[in-house]
């Protein structure tokens, strides 16, 4: 029986779950999330915890009960407290700021990038160099961190670039001079 899947998920105050044919919905005091159910599982509900049944013993039903299970944690932590990722920019002249709907990023390049920050998720910048992302959806919060990174990863020699908050860059050492 799968360690995760049979764990019950408890529903915080404020918090509600609705279900209807294929769909689960969850909203809470920070908004709303759904997500369509797969075939195999079932979810029952007993006062303030959830619990996700597997309906056959196949593969694809002990895959998928672990799969709904940590799926509707998520949805239920994200609508209650929410999620967030921290980032920092390390590099001479290298710094963020917020316009209009557009994370602008200056990291080296020709010119400034600017990042679109899409619906649900909230941008801080403090200082220029440190970056907040939150959200509801771990998902979202996490893929947004992620292609915010790709823009200027670390390098191995200086660490210049974005980088996770407490992320440790494996530093290289550069060449040196032999003399003969």
């Amino acid at each position: 029986m799968s360690r995760i899947g049979k764990k019950p998920i408890e529903i915080k105050a404020g918090v509600r779950f609705s279900q209807e044919n294929e769909r689960i919905s969850v909203s809470g005091p920070k908004g709303q999330l759904s997500m369509k159910m797969p075939e195999g599982v079932e979810i029952r509900q007993e006062n303030d915890v959830l619990h996700v049944k597997r309906l056959s013993d196949d593969r694809k039903g002990r895959s998928y009960q672990g799969l709904v299970r940590t799926l509707l944690h998520n949805m239920v932590s994200g609508v209650s407290e929410g999620f967030e990722k921290a980032l920092e920019v390390s590099g001479v002249g290298y710094r963020a700021e917020l316009i209009d709907g557009f994370l602008k990023l200056t990291l080296g390049y020709s010119m400034p990038l600017m990042y679109k920050i899409p619906e649900g998720i909230t941008i801080k910048v403090d200082k220029q160099v440190n970056i907040v992302i939150s959200g509801i959806d771990k998902e979202m919060v996490g893929r947004v961190a992620s292609e915010i990174r790709k823009l200027r990863t670390p390098e191995p020699y200086k660490g210049k670039g974005v980088k996770y908050a407490g992320e440790q860059i494996q530093r290289k050492v550069g060449k040196s001079v032999g003399t003969k």
